[in-house]
């Protein structure tokens, strides 16, 4: 099997455990990661606008807006690193590319922490995306200008112990989950 195809499989697979977690998800899910950033208070901090099954980081994000910028990751082109647009809790939002809503205004802003969605995570700072390389690319041209951390937010349902990983891939340092929190050793 093809590393293409391995990841094809990881990623249907992956795809089916979150649903079936989002369809039982219970308020209160981001609890863990508000915690987490109250310890990263005043930085300038990514999340994202929750698409399909995707686990709902806007009320962390909404707390974390009180103490400094929040921003949403924003789409140039295929590719393409991404921006971040700031955000704010109730601003106007429009459709971006890839059905991703983000701020009507652009304003933007280099984040130092980053919430970053996945499909499947490992326990060792695996992460399987959606195939596009968009955070690879984005965490990598970060990190090669300051400390940048890298938080996979996902439900608990999505670890996977064999990830079909590439060295471009950019590991995790950390993933919280509706349970906990996995802090990854470096």
């Amino acid at each position: 099997m093809t590393l293409d195809e391995h990841k094809k499989q990881a990623r249907k697979a992956a795809f089916a455990r979150r649903a079936a977690a989002h369809a039982q998800a219970l308020p209160g899910a981001a609890g863990h990661l508000s915690e987490v950033l109250a310890g990263h208070r005043g930085v300038p901090v990514s999340g994202y606008v929750p698409i399909r099954t995707e686990i709902d980081p806007l009320p962390a994000m909404a707390e974390a807006a009180a103490y400094g910028p929040v921003a949403v990751p924003v789409i140039r082109a295929a590719g393409q690193p991404l921006v971040f647009s700031q955000w704010e809790p109730d601003c106007a939002m429009v459709e971006g590319p890839f059905g991703a809503f983000v701020p009507a205004e652009e304003r933007l802003i280099t984040p130092e922490v980053l919430i970053v969605p996945l499909v499947a995570f490992s326990r060792s700072g695996g992460r399987l995306g959606y195939g596009g390389g968009f955070y690879d690319r984005t965490l990598e041209g970060l990190r090669a200008q300051r400390p940048t951390l890298a938080i996979g937010f996902a439900f608990a349902a999505q670890e996977a112990d064999d990830l079909p990983l590439e060295p471009t891939d950019q590991p995790l340092d950390m993933i919280v989950t509706e349970r906990g929190v996995i802090d990854i050793p470096r």
